[in-house]
């Protein structure tokens, strides 16, 4: 009680330096639920196009808003450092995945623990007032922490969350998680004959959130394994797709292109790029691998519809006690969908090679989704789970950066169902949070200076359908890949490790004219690939340390790039590096 005093009075005094009054610092300001889906690709949604049923999310966004140019870190732990603490995930030292066990002497952009004076949006909401909670995934810390005193300075608790209730780690099992409750691993998975992890982080959160009557609001950080492999859900929901996907990837790309544009969520010009090189064509299958490759997509789709249902008993508790319209909820994927498991899937065990023939998968396809197994679906589903973009997650392409993003808030928002079109990154979404919330980042904690936040707000966009864009221009570079975009301009470079980086060859697309990186101009263009090439050397020379490198061995062994892509880029292009 104490502790919560002190943090209200805080809150007060924030609010009136702000020129707040104490009634908007207290009683107007909103819930403000953060909800995470994982490896969810641009067009895996209702909203954004998909024939997944998904009642709930479209509700969301038929009283909210959709933005159909959020672009993300291409990967789970670099796009959540950047929504959590508004920076770049490179300045956060949060570039890849989190170490093993962080070398002291490394201040790099690779070091992989975030810093202590880059404070968190739960972090700064908790000083303003706010209830803190966290459920579900983490992947924030070093995986050599135990949560132990002196071992835990990674873990929520120690960035800014009342609560936490979840997994550490980069994924778990659906059925059997392995959980972290606080600043303790708890020893045993449920044992509930129906448990579900999706379903369990959101009675928590109904817990949480309680009658709406506390005092101060909530902030919710709803991080769903979901749908990260390995692919888990309910026979019921999986069995509502049965013999939709048995016309194939190829076919369903051409149906969501076709039913985006009629959306308004692409432009009526947008071309679908060839299948991706390496990827097979659906038409090449054996009738074996299309009936065991229809299986794989259906759990996939079962396992979204069930988390949207989930999401939908958090809705109607949300209306039920009367906090639904002053809450802001928004929705994203941290990235676009996942391709780890190459043409042929994960049938056993998540990340390790399917031994398994189609006809011996064929035999056991009724463990698919369940707790006998640990599935990712093949490869090309993920390029058709991206349409209408180019490759997927991890990729520079919008395939793997592109990812949807809803934003509901209805006290605030008034033309629901509207489409943003304004470029957004990550790294806003943490300062719009605490804009609506009333406060703003630090300058400094504990007499230290903190790290410059690099997003901007785009609360402005939730009531102005025209509003500008909050940033001119966005660099991006993950494992020695890179991409900058400049206005509508965007670059893209592969990088093939161990070579001189003054030899990857660059690709240019126009945004404007073409929504889906379609058609490389370089050629036609050098002087503007020129302009995007400095841009990016100072961009990244503001924001990372060292500005490039070859990415660490322990995320080489990781790579899933065809060999030729690199050399694929240059075909046609007549770019090098070029500083």
């Amino acid at each position: 009680m104490w502790k919560r005093s002190i943090l209200a009075g805080t809150a007060l005094a924030l609010a009136l330096a702000l020129g707040l009054s104490a009634a908007a610092g207290a009683a107007e300001r909103p819930n403000i639920i953060l909800i995470v889906l994982d490896d969810v690709g641009f067009s895996d949604l209702g909203p954004f196009g998909s024939e997944i049923r998904t009642p709930n999310i479209d509700a969301l966004a038929r009283d909210g808003l959709r933005y159909n140019r959020f672009d993300t870190k291409a990967v789970c732990t670099p796009t959540r450092a950047a929504l959590l603490t508004g920076r770049n995930p490179q300045t956060v030292r949060m570039a890849d995945l989190p170490a093993d066990k962080p070398d002291q002497a490394n201040m790099t952009k690779d070091r992989g623990e975030l810093p202590v004076n880059a404070q968190t949006v739960a972090q700064v909401l908790q000083t303003a007032g706010y209830r803190t909670y966290g459920f579900g995934k983490w992947h924030l810390g070093p995986e050599y922490e135990d949560g132990t005193d002196g071992n835990n300075g990674s873990w929520p608790l120690q960035r800014g969350f009342d609560q936490f209730y979840g997994f550490y780690l980069g994924w778990t099992d659906q059925y059997r998680p392995k959980l972290i409750e606080g600043n303790r691993s708890l020893p045993d998975a449920p044992l509930a004959p129906d448990y579900h992890f999706s379903a369990d982080i959101v009675d928590h959160t109904i817990t949480a959130l309680g009658n709406g009557g506390q005092e101060n609001p909530a902030f919710v950080y709803l991080a769903f394994g979901a749908a990260h492999s390995p692919i888990q859900a309910p026979r019921a929901y999986i069995d509502h797709y049965a013999g939709v996907y048995d016309q194939g990837w190829d076919a369903l790309r051409e149906q969501r292109l076709a039913r985006m544009k009629s959306m308004g969520i692409l432009p009526q010009n947008t071309v679908l790029p060839p299948r991706n090189a390496g990827d097979r064509a659906w038409d090449s299958l054996t009738p074996t691998e299309k009936k065991v490759f229809a299986r794989f997509m259906e759990v996939y789709a079962g396992f979204i519809e069930h988390t949207d249902a989930q999401i939908g008993r958090l809705v109607a508790h949300l209306k039920q006690t009367g906090q639904y319209d002053n809450s802001l909820i928004m929705l994203v994927s941290d990235n676009g969908a996942a391709s780890e498991a190459g043409q042929n899937g994960f049938f056993e065990r998540m990340y390790r090679p399917n031994t398994l023939t189609p006809e011996q998968m064929l035999a056991r396809i009724d463990e698919l989704g369940t707790e006998k197994t640990q599935s990712e679906y093949p490869r090309p589903w993920a390029m058709a789970g991206v349409t209408p973009f180019r490759r997927y997650k991890v990729w520079p392409y919008l395939g793997g950066v592109r990812a949807p993003l809803i934003v509901s808030w209805p006290k605030a928002i008034r033309d629901g169902g509207g489409i943003r079109g304004q470029y957004v990154d990550a790294v806003d979404i943490a300062p719009t949070l605490v804009d609506a919330a009333g406060t703003r980042f630090p300058e400094e904690t504990a007499g230290q200076a903190e790290i410059p936040v690099a997003g901007s707000s785009i609360r402005a966009s939730f009531t102005q359908a025209n509003a500008p864009s909050v940033r001119e221009a966005q660099y991006f570079e993950l494992r020695g890949n890179r991409a900058i975009r400049v206005g509508d301009w965007r670059a893209v470079s592969l990088h093939r490790p161990g070579t001189p980086f003054d030899s990857d060859c660059w690709e240019l697309f126009n945004l404007a004219d073409d929504f889906s990186e379609s058609r490389n101009l370089a050629s036609q263009h050098p002087e503007k690939l020129a302009e995007l090439k400095q841009r990016w050397w100072r961009e990244a020379g503001q924001f990372s340390q060292p500005t490039i490198a070859e990415m660490p061995e322990r995320f080489a062994r990781r790579e899933r790039f065809d060999p030729a892509d690199a050399q694929a880029a240059c075909v046609g292009s007549g770019q090098g590096e070029g500083k």
